[in-house]
């Protein structure tokens, strides 16, 4: 079988953590964040993907 091949776009956006799960960043944290108050500090974090998403992850990123 010959290698496969990483998604490029999905290893920019996705961490693996030591436990094995994803982290991934969250939306809307780009542009105007003036009219969402303090509610811009908490899209900063970074968060663990879904388990509904964990496996089409996975797939994208053989080698994480």
């Amino acid at each position: 079988m010959p290698k496969m091949k990483t998604k490029r776009s999905a290893a920019k956006r996705f961490k693996k953590t030591a436990s094995g799960k994803f982290k991934r960043n969250k939306a809307y944290h780009s542009h105007e964040l003036s009219k969402m108050g303090s509610n811009a500090y908490g899209l900063a974090k970074t968060t663990m993907v879904s388990d509904a998403d964990t496996k089409a992850v996975r797939r994208m990123l053989p080698y994480a």
